[in-house]
């Protein structure tokens, strides 16, 4: 059995004794999706994995995305590559849950270091249902019968992702894939049915039930609450660092404080269900 050493109060653990390289057990696959709905974010150390690894290791979990915009290694379209000489990554540098643009979002994502700074570049993962637990009452109540628009556009404007015509294609292209999607205010996980705020700076617009100023000043409130240091937990990157966390469950927030230092990262999405909120 592996061991895990919780790191922080909100989520958060430090996985070691398995080798994620190597094809797992079906007992193994059992073990880390338990500890993944117990802490949420799971840390590796030293695990080297190929993108044909990583593959293997994600689809342990279900399908994986191919994102529409960023690119992909060669040996594996499923693996997008995040490397600051390729890609304009100031997006990641906000508060956010993956590709929730989506009508089925990602339940877990799986991220490799395959070249980090050598200072910055932290990433902080924050715990939604610790933050809407701390809510009053009276607000959590609320908030569970409440929708949100993402949009795709917040995070991937045209002025940014759309400079060449070969870019402008891809993106006129993955716009129409993907016009905004309502999910609930209030997610309930599908596996611990524990409640937690579906909203992030990243990619929602608007809560479709209230007025434009209304939604605004609720919005900015959550987006706050949902990242309260307390919440949060920060993890200073090796290289060969696994990390897999709770994508229905978390936020997430890539430091961009190490340029021009590079930094390459590879993840696997891994595909999820149709959100739920409290009162479906």
């Amino acid at each position: 059995m592996p061991e895990v050493k919780r790191i922080a109060s909100a989520l958060g653990a430090e996985v070691s004794g398995i080798n994620l390289c190597q094809p797992l057990q079906p007992g193994e696959v059992r073990e880390l999706r338990a500890l993944l709905n117990r802490h949420q974010v799971l840390f590796f150390r030293q695990q080297p994995v190929t993108p044909q690894q990583q593959c293997q290791l994600a689809y342990n979990f279900g399908d994986l995305h191919i994102h529409p915009i960023y690119p992909a290694t060669r040996e594996q379209p499923e693996i997008m590559v995040l490397d600051t000489d390729l890609n304009d990554l100031r997006d990641n540098a906000l508060w956010h849950t993956d590709v929730t643009f989506i009508e089925t979002p990602p339940m877990a994502s799986v991220l490799s270091a395959r070249q980090v700074p050598a200072f910055g570049g932290d990433t902080l993962w924050a715990s939604c249902s610790a933050a809407y637990d701390a809510l009053s009452a009276p607000l959590q109540a609320l908030l569970e019968p409440l929708h949100a628009e993402h949009d795709i556009s917040l995070s991937f404007p045209a002025s940014r992702f759309a400079a060449t015509p070969e870019d402008a294609a891809r993106f006129a292209q993955a716009s129409r894939d993907h016009p905004p999607v309502i999910h609930p205010v209030i997610r309930v996980h599908p596996e611990t049915g524990r409640k937690g705020l579906f909203v992030s700076a990243g990619f929602t617009r608007k809560i479709v039930e209230l007025e434009a100023q209304e939604s605004r000043a609720l919005l900015d409130f959550l987006f706050t609450q949902s990242t309260r240091p307390e919440f949060c937990v920060r993890w200073h990157w090796q290289k060969d660092d696994l990390v897999i966390w709770d994508n229905r469950i978390t936020q997430h927030y890539a430091c961009d404080d190490y340029r021009p230092q590079r930094r390459v990262m590879h993840r696997a999405t891994i595909l999820g269900d149709r959100p739920a909120g409290p009162l479906n």
